[in-house]
Protein backbone atom coordinates (compact mmCIF):
# COMPACT_ATOMS: atom_id res chain seq x y z
CA UNK A 1 0.00 0.00 0.00
CA UNK A 2 1.07 3.57 -0.68
CA UNK A 3 2.85 5.59 2.03
CA UNK A 4 4.23 9.06 2.59
CA UNK A 5 6.60 10.68 5.05
CA UNK A 6 6.88 14.27 6.25
CA UNK A 7 9.19 15.93 8.76
CA UNK A 8 8.92 19.11 10.75
CA UNK A 9 9.99 20.81 13.96
CA UNK A 10 7.59 21.13 16.89
CA UNK A 11 6.68 24.80 17.36
CA UNK A 12 6.45 26.58 20.72
CA UNK A 13 2.72 27.14 20.16
CA UNK A 14 2.19 23.36 20.00
CA UNK A 15 3.16 22.93 23.65
CA UNK A 16 1.27 23.40 26.90
CA UNK A 17 2.39 25.21 30.06
CA UNK A 18 4.58 22.24 30.99
CA UNK A 19 6.39 22.44 27.63
CA UNK A 20 4.88 19.17 26.40
CA UNK A 21 3.04 18.96 23.08
CA UNK A 22 -0.67 19.50 23.75
CA UNK A 23 -2.50 16.34 22.65
CA UNK A 24 -4.93 17.87 20.07
CA UNK A 25 -1.91 18.81 17.98
CA UNK A 26 -1.40 15.15 17.09
CA UNK A 27 -4.80 15.20 15.38
CA UNK A 28 -3.88 18.45 13.60
CA UNK A 29 -0.66 16.79 12.42
CA UNK A 30 -2.56 13.69 11.28
CA UNK A 31 -4.83 15.93 9.22
CA UNK A 32 -1.85 17.74 7.68
CA UNK A 33 -0.09 14.43 6.99
CA UNK A 34 -3.27 13.04 5.41
CA UNK A 35 -3.59 16.02 3.08
CA UNK A 36 0.11 15.77 2.19
CA UNK A 37 -0.41 12.07 1.52
CA UNK A 38 -3.25 12.79 -0.91
CA UNK A 39 -1.15 15.45 -2.63
CA UNK A 40 1.78 13.03 -2.96
CA UNK A 41 -0.33 10.68 -5.07
CA UNK A 42 -1.98 13.36 -7.24
CA UNK A 43 -5.25 13.15 -5.29
CA UNK A 44 -5.05 16.57 -3.64
CA UNK A 45 -8.38 17.37 -1.97
CA UNK A 46 -8.75 20.61 -3.95
CA UNK A 47 -8.15 18.73 -7.20
CA UNK A 48 -10.60 15.97 -6.22
CA UNK A 49 -13.30 18.53 -5.49
CA UNK A 50 -12.70 20.53 -8.68
CA UNK A 51 -12.30 17.59 -11.07
CA UNK A 52 -14.54 14.91 -9.56
CA UNK A 53 -16.85 16.73 -7.13
CA UNK A 54 -15.38 14.55 -4.36
CA UNK A 55 -14.53 15.52 -0.80
CA UNK A 56 -12.85 13.26 1.76
CA UNK A 57 -14.36 14.15 5.15
CA UNK A 58 -13.00 12.74 8.37
CA UNK A 59 -15.29 10.08 9.86
CA UNK A 60 -13.16 8.71 12.70
CA UNK A 61 -9.75 9.36 14.26
CA UNK A 62 -7.72 7.78 17.03
CA UNK A 63 -4.30 8.36 18.56
CA UNK A 64 -2.24 6.40 21.07
CA UNK A 65 0.42 8.46 22.85
CA UNK A 66 3.57 6.57 23.82
CA UNK A 67 6.14 9.28 24.70
CA UNK A 68 6.01 13.03 25.22
CA UNK A 69 7.18 15.48 22.57
CA UNK A 70 8.67 18.89 23.31
CA UNK A 71 9.39 22.24 21.69
CA UNK A 72 12.00 22.05 18.91
CA UNK A 73 11.81 18.25 18.54
CA UNK A 74 12.30 17.17 14.93
CA UNK A 75 9.57 14.66 14.17
CA UNK A 76 8.67 12.44 11.26
CA UNK A 77 5.13 11.34 10.48
CA UNK A 78 4.77 8.25 8.32
CA UNK A 79 1.35 7.86 6.71
CA UNK A 80 0.26 4.60 5.09
CA UNK A 81 -2.92 3.34 3.52
CA UNK A 82 -4.22 0.74 5.97
CA UNK A 83 -7.52 -0.11 4.22
CA UNK A 84 -9.42 0.79 1.09
CA UNK A 85 -13.07 -0.17 1.42
CA UNK A 86 -16.04 0.45 -0.84
CA UNK A 87 -16.73 4.05 0.31
CA UNK A 88 -14.05 4.71 2.93
CA UNK A 89 -10.33 4.54 3.36
CA UNK A 90 -8.18 4.32 6.45
CA UNK A 91 -4.83 6.07 6.82
CA UNK A 92 -2.46 4.91 9.55
CA UNK A 93 -0.07 7.50 11.01
CA UNK A 94 3.08 6.87 13.04
CA UNK A 95 5.00 9.71 14.70
CA UNK A 96 8.75 9.31 15.27
CA UNK A 97 11.46 11.30 17.04
CA UNK A 98 15.06 10.18 16.50
CA UNK A 99 13.80 6.94 14.94
CA UNK A 100 11.69 6.06 18.00
CA UNK A 101 7.93 5.89 17.71
CA UNK A 102 6.22 8.32 20.09
CA UNK A 103 2.60 8.02 18.92
CA UNK A 104 0.43 6.23 16.38
CA UNK A 105 -3.13 6.38 15.18
CA UNK A 106 -5.42 6.54 12.22
CA UNK A 107 -7.98 8.51 10.27
CA UNK A 108 -10.98 7.06 8.46
CA UNK A 109 -12.13 9.24 5.56
CA UNK A 110 -15.22 8.93 3.42
CA UNK A 111 -15.36 9.17 -0.37
CA UNK A 112 -18.19 11.67 -0.68
CA UNK A 113 -19.67 13.36 -3.74
CA UNK A 114 -21.07 16.86 -3.65
CA UNK A 115 -24.45 16.98 -5.39
CA UNK A 116 -27.06 19.74 -5.79
CA UNK A 117 -29.23 18.04 -3.16
CA UNK A 118 -26.33 17.62 -0.69
CA UNK A 119 -23.51 15.18 -0.15
CA UNK A 120 -23.55 11.40 -0.50
CA UNK A 121 -20.99 8.65 0.08
CA UNK A 122 -20.17 6.97 -3.23
CA UNK A 123 -17.94 4.03 -4.19
CA UNK A 124 -14.23 4.75 -4.57
CA UNK A 125 -13.40 4.36 -8.28
CA UNK A 126 -11.07 1.58 -9.37
CA UNK A 127 -8.44 4.02 -10.71
CA UNK A 128 -8.22 5.64 -7.27
CA UNK A 129 -8.08 2.26 -5.52
CA UNK A 130 -5.21 1.30 -7.83
CA UNK A 131 -3.32 4.49 -6.88
CA UNK A 132 -3.89 3.96 -3.15
CA UNK A 133 -2.84 0.31 -3.29
CA UNK A 134 0.43 0.90 -5.19
CA UNK A 135 3.56 0.01 -3.26
CA UNK A 136 5.13 3.49 -3.40
CA UNK A 137 6.78 5.46 -0.59
CA UNK A 138 7.33 9.20 -0.96
CA UNK A 139 9.16 11.67 1.24
CA UNK A 140 8.55 15.38 1.23
CA UNK A 141 11.68 17.14 0.05
CA UNK A 142 11.56 19.91 2.63
CA UNK A 143 11.15 20.00 6.36
CA UNK A 144 8.28 22.06 7.67
CA UNK A 145 9.06 24.42 10.49
CA UNK A 146 5.58 25.86 10.39
CA UNK A 147 2.26 24.38 9.36
CA UNK A 148 1.34 27.48 7.45
CA UNK A 149 4.35 27.20 5.14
Amino acid sequence: MRSNEMRFVVNWGDTDKAGIVYYPNFFKWFDIAGHQFFKSCQLAPVKLEEERGIIVPLLDAQCTFEKALFYDDLITIQTKVAEVNRKTLKLRHEVFRDGNRVAHGYEVRGWVQKMPEGIKAVPIPEDVKDILQENIHTKLKENFTSYNA
